[in-house]
């Protein structure tokens, strides 16, 4: 690539952020400001049993909006559970906004209600190609507040939803601008309730996103794209560099902690700030390997039911997949940027010990907070084996959008190795 073919530009875009205890009391304000009149409350079964989504619901009639919830939202969403949504929002409707009250699969799919209650077509037309179609919305989505109650996802700040193709056995997703919440209501304290093992996935999923945003190929290195070519993920950049630094260092402080102490407030203030800013970097930067890897993870699952989820079927839930071979995965981007992977770990474990091996400083330092909060021990812990390699190499290759991200070119041998190098992790 020459000087003259390489991008010199990278974009950033963020949702209007409201953050602090008590944010969430304040919803029914901001949607009059939006000129909302009736309102969608999208959320699942678990939260809505906290009473959260209707006391939400309740508070906007002050302000002049009707609103109703939903509480149908499947727990690791899949395009079934989506189009479930999408057609019961379309029979309820019209509606002229919509308010996410839960984890990510309650902002996911909020995400795809609204952009097929004001788009044309299928949902499957809008997924990621190879999946799906690829296709752009054509108009303009309705207002979407987004108010997380894990820390973690980073959904209340993308402009990506996620599901499980079950046709194909395979998570994808649909990835454009207009998805991108209007605002992000970030409450601490919905999260004092998150069990610990819900903590430590949504934990690591945070830490991914940092982590990839952080070490993503930088936005210098990509082929000059015309305006309308640009997408969301530009690549590593200065702006995301800093939310993920940040990120970085919010945990060192709060993750362990949250884990293990989840009454402890301060560290729950902490670990929503680190999601925040974690969202704010990888929702413009873009995230690569664990990622894309994480996606068949989930897709192919047979029997392993985590702590802290619903025990009625089986699931890898998004942040412990995307961790499982996020250790090996930054072995081997580590030769793209040395002193950024080597950062990054000073950052998270600034005592660590530098090994003889300078490229395993992360890996180490991974491994050793993974466990701490109770991580499965690889791929192999969740129920994969080395004859299921073969397929779970297939779903990440299908993750082409992420792995273009990816600071070093990955093949399918490459894939196979971290995937075979993650069956046992330590």
């Amino acid at each position: 690539m020459t000087a003259a073919s390489a991008e010199s530009i990278f974009t950033y875009g963020a949702p209007t952020l409201k953050f602090g205890d008590g944010a969430s009391d304040e919803i029914g304000y901001d949607l009059a400001q939006l000129g909302a009149r009736r309102a969608l409350v999208i959320t699942d079964p678990g939260v809505a049993a906290t009473g959260l989504p209707e006391r939400v619901a309740a508070q906007m009639a002050q302000f002049g909006v009707e609103a109703t919830v939903f509480d149908g939202v499947h727990v690791e969403p899949t395009d079934a559970s989506m189009q479930a949504a999408i057609d019961w929002a379309r029979a309820q409707g019209p509606w002229d906004a919509f308010v996410a009250v839960g984890g990510g699969s309650s902002i996911d799919t909020a995400k795809a209600v609204n952009l097929m209650l004001t788009n044309p077509g299928e949902l499957l037309d809008y997924v990621n190609a190879p999946v799906g179609g690829g296709a752009a919305p054509a108009n303009q989505l309705h207002p979407l507040v987004a108010v997380p109650t894990t820390t973690g996802t980073g959904a209340e700040s993308t402009t990506v939803c996620v599901m499980d193709v079950l046709a194909q056995r395979v998570k994808s997703g649909i990835s454009h601008a207009r998805l991108r919440p209007t605002l992000a209501v970030v409450d601490p304290l919905l999260t004092i309730t998150q069990p610990a093992g819900v903590t430590a996935s949504a934990g690591m999923d945070i830490l991914c996103h940092a982590l990839e945003s952080y070490t993503a190929r930088p936005y210098s290195e990509m082929v000059r794209k015309l305006p309308a070519q640009r997408v969301p993920y530009c690549g590593s950049n200065p702006v995301s560099d800093m939310w993920s630094e940040r990120a970085l260092s919010l945990l060192a402080s709060s993750f362990r902690q949250a884990v293990q102490h989840g009454d402890d407030v301060t560290a729950r203030r902490e670990m929503a700030l680190a999601a925040t800013f974690a969202g704010l970097g990888f929702g413009n930067a873009g995230v690569h390997i664990p990622h894309a890897n994480a996606y068949p993870i989930a897709g192919q699952v047979r029997d392993f039911r985590p702590d802290g989820y619903p025990d009625d079927e089986a699931m890898v839930p998004h942040g412990m997949a995307v961790s499982l071979t996020a250790p090996e995965a930054f072995r081997f981007t580590f030769e793209a940027s040395p002193e950024r992977h080597q950062r990054a770990a000073r950052l998270l474990e600034p005592s660590a010990d530098m090994p003889a091996d300078e490229s395993a400083l992360l890996p180490d330092v991974l491994a050793r907070l993974m466990r701490d909060i109770g991580i499965p021990d690889g791929v192999g812990a969740v129920g994969f084996g080395e004859s299921d390699v073969a397929g779970l190499v297939d779903g990440a290759m299908k993750q082409q959008r992420l792995l273009a991200t990816a600071p070093r070119p990955v093949t399918g041998e490459d894939l196979d190795a971290i995937f075979r190098r993650s069956l046992t992790l330590w």
